[in-house]
């Protein structure tokens, strides 16, 4: 059996560092397939997961042997830490690799909302030229609203005042007088529904997280606002956010994550037929180049972690 087993997809090269000194079962499909799941981790020493392997209960229960885990990504919310922790199993998630796609994600995505042009490509090829209602605003000298403050939304913060925003941010874990408020507002909840053009999210999921953009939030927000969630579903209400949009409490929305992920038909039909509402398969913080860093970054760590040689 192999000491190294991961189940969702990762960068070839990293794995192939890997299995050049431990034994190591690579299937991206893997976590769709929970028996064979559960009997590879039996013998495992680690196993390298993204957000849709849920390490927990009987999961965790069968990787016996397990002395760490890597995370593609930096949400530790599909993972029981404090049961890995009493087992002393480590937990490695890929900090700051995919900090950069996430707030490109984000910045692109406010620019698309707002400008309201890109979505039209139909209606001009068949030669209705809509032009008057593509007419749509500029990023520049708008106020963007960060909920949660930490190394992504300072990544965003940063991108937003070269364009020419001002920035606010609401975040109660960091101390007032922290030097990352240097140029950034430091705002209440409230204060961010009140004083944004664009709000983006970026706090983990926690209960005291839990659709913390809800309805009466989406009703205090600027009817011209638009709002962007790439950190974790749950943070938004979704039903609450479809019912603002379709009423036009809000002018747009962006949602990378969602409440049932992956999202299905079921889950996505309050969405349907909004024609300011964005949909993206939980891939903000997932491109080519941060694909290669979040991989080599937790091969690096498993390996440290587990050694320069095989011990089957």
């Amino acid at each position: 059996m192999a000491e190294v087993v991961i189940s969702e997809f990762m960068d070839e090269a990293a794995v192939a560092r890997i299995a050049a000194v431990h034994s190591c079962l690579y299937a991206a499909d893997l976590v769709d397939r929970p028996d064979d799941l559960a009997e590879a981790v039996g013998l495992a020493r680690a196993l390298i997961v993204r957000n849709r392997t849920q390490l927990r209960g009987a999961l965790l229960e069968a990787g016996g042997k397990l002395e760490c885990v890597g995370r593609l990504g930096v949400g530790l919310d599909n993972i029981d830490v404090a049961a890995c922790r009493a087992r002393s199993i480590d937990v490695y998630p890929a900090t700051g690799a995919n900090d950069l796609s996430v707030a490109e994600y984000v910045i692109t995505c406010a620019q698309m909302l707002l400008r309201n042009a890109y979505g039209a490509s139909n209606a001009v090829i068949a030669g209705e030229w809509p032009r008057q209602a593509m007419i749509g605003r500029e990023l520049a000298g708008k106020t963007v609203g960060l909920i949660g403050f930490g190394a992504i939304a300072r990544q965003v913060a940063g991108r937003a005042m070269t364009l020419g925003c001002e920035v606010v941010a609401f975040d109660p874990m960091l101390p007032a007088d922290d030097p990352a408020w240097a140029h950034v507002r430091n705002v209440s909840l409230d204060g961010i529904a009140d004083l944004s053009d664009v709000v983006s999210l970026h706090v983990p999921l926690t209960e005291a997280t839990r659709h913390m953009v809800d309805l009466r939030f989406l009703k205090a927000m600027r009817s011209d606002a638009v709002l962007i969630n790439a950190a974790r579903g749950g943070a938004v209400d979704d039903a609450a956010l479809a019912l603002a949009l379709s009423e036009g409490e809000i002018a747009g929305a962006a949602l990378d994550v969602f409440e049932t992920e992956p999202l299905t038909a079921e889950a996505g039909a309050k969405f349907a037929g909004l024609p300011n509402f964005i949909a993206t398969p939980h891939i903000a913080g997932v491109t080519e180049e941060s694909n290669v860093r979040v991989s080599h970054m937790i091969a690096d760590l498993v390996l440290a972690k587990l050694g320069n040689s095989s011990s089957s």
